[in-house]
């Protein structure tokens, strides 16, 4: 008896161990068959929905593998402190933002310039999976094709796409390689106000800006402040043509003549607009040491007072020579924002929407573009704006009862990512502002008098004669500003340019400008 009972307990036991081993080889057989085939297998359609659920538990539960993103960045370096601590608090809001864990590691590249550097690195096949490009891109995405479309990302985000301005999704359907949320680095001019309000003519100018109420309140505001000129550039007029372009019928790269395109630097609105450019020279308004004058030298005049008006980028630029006047001048120095000139048209200079001239790209060959471009819409949300404009909570700002105060170290501090201010919704402190007013009505500026130009990429198979058209025009606009040359001379340049350039590019943009 006692024997039978052995056997039976055995038996038992066996049939037991068997039911365990079936039991826990199930799940790993339907997974092997759904792995391989990419389908569910007919084993799995027998689960019950009880053991559908589970599974789906078990799986949601599973935490996701981390992930590397090697990035290259301008003006970050491994072995730079600053640049790994700033990544390190960027890695950390995108594994919250993903529920992964995303770990951004900066790719060292060679001394030189930066773009140069770049497409070393890229040429060696050493490419990372997030690029910051400002220039030399335009190779890698349409000629080798080794930079992805970014416009199905951005379609599917939330925060990117509120960010967007006219001009960035405007670039991004002719190219959409590069993402570059910043202000269009429109250049407009700015004047003290208490020099301007010292004026008559400045009155009628922001009533009625054309070119001879410009001309009239240059010779005022030069005559009242003793200043050596009017306005000054830095060795070359495009700060003075974001003034006076439209107004001559200028502000695009090809005006439509008759039923054709004409490249504008050979128009009868481009000879009307150097004479009068030669006319402020002449009677220096125009500063006659415009040729030589650097960036540092350009702002010093104006800060000193040797000149009234200047061009600054909207924005961060305008809100820094604000800082530098009232600094140097005092409370009722602080800048205006003028007006483009108005004539045949009326905009500042027209935003070229071609492409992005620098920007973040992603590897069409890595393995992690989502959680590559994760780190852009993390950057863009409020959290990584206020990281990338703001800096870090008791060091470049304070927080108390919602309100953002700045400290004197937020001078050193730049935004690394996203330079657009559109969809940063922060309060500030009064008397430390994120912008200046005169910077945030250079924006609103630039907003209103907004013109796209119809400039296209040049094909590298017209680039030698085109860059040679444009020193041409460089030199001879230079010469009939100085009077070195009479602009009697302008069908002579004309004709060289044409000869220079060759007709091809003007036949290329008679059939590609829509």
């Amino acid at each position: 008896m006692k024997r039978f009972l052995r056997i039976t307990a055995g038996m038992m036991t066996l049939v037991i161990l068997m039911t365990w081993l079936v039991g826990c080889s199930k799940p790993d057989t339907v997974k092997t068959e759904n792995q391989s085939t990419g389908k569910p297998a007919d084993t799995a359609k027998e689960q019950s929905k009880d053991e559908k659920k589970e599974d789906t538990k078990e799986q949601t539960a599973a935490p996701a593998e981390p992930v590397v993103i090697k990035a290259v960045i301008k003006d970050m370096s491994p072995d730079d402190e600053v640049s790994v601590t700033f990544l390190k608090h960027v890695s950390e809001g995108v594994s919250k933002m993903l529920g992964q864990n995303v770990t951004i590691e900066l790719v060292p590249i060679s001394e030189g310039t930066y773009s140069e550097s770049v497409g070393l690195l890229l040429q060696s096949g050493n490419i990372p999976d997030l690029i910051y490009f400002q220039g030399g891109d335009y190779q890698f995405a349409i000629t080798q094709q080794i930079l992805e479309n970014l416009n199905p990302y951005i379609e599917k985000s939330e925060y990117i796409k509120k960010m967007l301005q006219p001009s960035n999704a405007e670039r991004l359907k002719n190219y959409p390689y590069l993402l570059w949320l910043s202000p269009d680095r429109i250049k407009v001019p700015v004047v003290r106000e208490d020099w301007l309000n010292a004026t008559e003519s400045g009155k009628k100018l922001l009533e009625d800006p054309s070119p001879e109420n410009y001309k009239a309140f240059f010779r005022e505001i030069k005559e009242k402040n003793k200043a050596k000129a009017a306005y000054t550039v830095p060795g070359n007029i495009a700060e003075l043509d974001t003034v006076f372009n439209a107004a001559f019928g200028v502000n695009t790269t090809w005006v439509k003549q008759g039923d054709s395109y004409v490249y504008s630097k050979i128009t009868d609105g481009e000879k009307n607009k150097l004479a009068f450019y030669a006319s402020l020279y002449k009677e220096g308004l125009f500063d006659n040491e415009w040729l030589s004058k650097k960036w540092d030298t350009k702002e010093q005049a104006f800060y000193t007072g040797e000149v009234a008006v200047v061009a600054g980028t909207e924005g961060a630029v305008v809100n820094i020579y604000n800082s530098k006047m009232i600094k140097q001048n005092g409370e009722t120095a602080k800048l205006v924002v003028l007006p483009p000139a108005k004539g045949l048209g009326q905009s500042y200079t027209s935003s070229n929407v071609s492409k992005e001239s620098r920007g973040w790209a992603i590897s069409a060959y890595s393995e992690h573009k989502e959680q590559a471009f994760a780190i852009l819409e993390y950057m863009a949300s409020p959290e990584g704006q206020i990281l990338d404009k703001l800096g870090y909570e008791g060091e470049q700002h304070k927080l108390e009862d919602g309100v953002y105060t700045l400290t004197d170290k937020i001078s050193e501090w730049y935004a690394r990512f996203h330079e657009s201010t559109a969809a940063f919704d922060v309060k500030f402190n009064p008397q430390t502002p994120f912008f200046s007013e005169p910077a945030e009505n250079s924006l609103n500026m630039v907003s209103k008098y907004l013109s796209f130009d119809n400039a296209f990429v040049i094909p590298g198979d017209y680039i030698t004669n085109w860059d040679a058209g444009q020193s041409l025009y460089l030199e001879y606009a230079a010469d009939v500003i100085s009077g070195k040359k009479s602009i009697d001379t302008f069908d002579d340049f004309v004709t060289e340019w044409t000869q220079t350039v060759g007709p091809e590019i003007t036949e290329y943009a008679n059939k590609n400008i829509k």
